[in-house]
């Protein structure tokens, strides 16, 4: 009888499925902003035909579909020796790309190029690869028959890359409960092009500050309040803020974190006015990081509520950019207003436990396949 230690995946068999699948990933380029809305079935059709002889008792294969042309797709291997209350999941690898513009490329990124033990083209690592490993894998587990003590899923998933378009992906799967399953057992998240096991990301939000001013000549700038300058000395506040209630912690360097929590702007715009002018208002843009041993939204609501703070004490912002740069107009009695919101959709960090089944088993493999286990802990996704 086949074990699961007997199998070997064949290298010739990958590469040309991963043939196939590039081929179409022109076609699942994922930016709806620049007009990419990707057809992930047209990956997933090759997944179903590579699958179709081998499906049965033993191999369901479902395609889900939310959006037309845009499914995921949900493969179960359930031999007689699996538990039916028990799961081991594998879920994560997806059918969508990032945009590639070929002018950037040596090679065409829309055509799997092999040379030597190098392999290029759009989806190689992320993550047409794992799909294509994936699909093979429960291929060969079926027609070896090989039995096991739990059911093994995959959910390959659409919409992974962006999230313009809601709907369409593993949150869907999630609210429609098509995959309770997964609360049955492990679950190993495969979209990873390292070798070593993953174990903790962040959390991640946008948001968005906007400073509003009064416009008037920058000859007579005690008559009016630059946006701009409010907008920079707000964020410089509003940071030191989050790194007093969000500083690093010990579980990070357990995890192994390269960073801590951050909060940091990324870009920047201001009203559209003559450089002889004081702008009136100005946004500043950028993302939370947030460690999974805080909470999302005890961190919104403390950044918040500093902000509200701030606009109740404007004038406690003032003094460091020379005598005449105030944010009130006493007057007037007018004074600048900052605005801080936070996306509506983030998500949230997650820190793998270091005593389950599934890190074990995956620690062990690895170090049994490299010599050795070096797991880590990324802030970015």
């Amino acid at each position: 009888m086949t074990t699961l230690q007997d199998l070997v995946l064949d290298d010739k068999e990958y590469v040309e499925l991963l043939r196939k699948l590039i081929s179409v990933s022109e076609t699942v380029q994922n930016a709806p902003g620049l007009g990419l809305i990707p057809q992930e079935n047209l990956v997933s059709d090759f997944v179903l035909t590579e699958l179709k002889p081998f499906t049965g008792s033993e191999l369901s294969v479902e395609r889900v579909e939310f959006v037309a042309g845009r499914g995921n797709v949900i493969i179960k291997y359930a031999p007689p020796s699996a538990a039916s209350d028990k799961t081991l999941a594998l879920v994560g690898a997806h059918m969508d790309v990032v945009p590639a513009n070929p002018e950037g490329w040596e090679r065409d990124p829309f055509t799997l190029t092999v040379e030597g033990d190098k392999l290029y083209g759009r989806g190689t690592t992320d993550c047409l690869g794992h799909v294509a490993l994936l699909t093979l894998l429960f291929r060969e587990l079926a027609k070896h028959n090989v039995q096991t003590k739990t059911q093994i899923v995959c959910v390959l998933i659409a919409s992974e890359e962006n999230s313009e378009i809601e709907g369409v992906g593993v949150e869907t799967l999630m609210e429609s409960g098509k995959i309770d399953f997964l609360k049955n057992g492990p679950v190993f998240w495969v979209d990873c092009s390292d070798s070593q096991p993953c174990i903790g990301t962040a959390g991640a939000i946008t948001w968005t500050l906007k400073a509003t001013g009064k416009l008037f000549h920058s000859g007579l700038p005690n008559l009016g309040i630059n946006g701009l300058e409010l907008a920079m000395d707000a964020m410089t506040k509003i940071q030191e803020y989050f790194y007093k209630e969000f500083g690093p912690v010990d579980k990070e360097k357990e995890y192994n974190y390269s960073c801590p929590s951050t909060m940091k702007p990324t870009r920047i715009e201001s009203s559209v006015n003559g450089l002889n002018q004081i702008p009136p208002w100005a946004k500043v843009a950028g993302d939370v990081r947030l460690s999974p041993f805080y909470d999302m939204k005890e961190m919104i609501a403390k950044m918040t509520a500093f902000v509200d703070d701030l606009n109740a004490n404007i004038t406690s912002l003032e003094g460091n950019r020379g005598p005449v740069s105030k944010y009130t107009l006493p007057d007037e009695n007018r004074k600048g207003k900052l605005e801080l919101v936070f996306d509506k959709s983030y998500y949230e960090g997650i820190a793998c436990s270091l005593d389950s089944i599934g890190y074990k088993a995956l620690h062990s493999a690895i170090s049994e396949v490299l010599g050795e286990a070096k797991p880590f802990s990324i802030s970015g996704r």
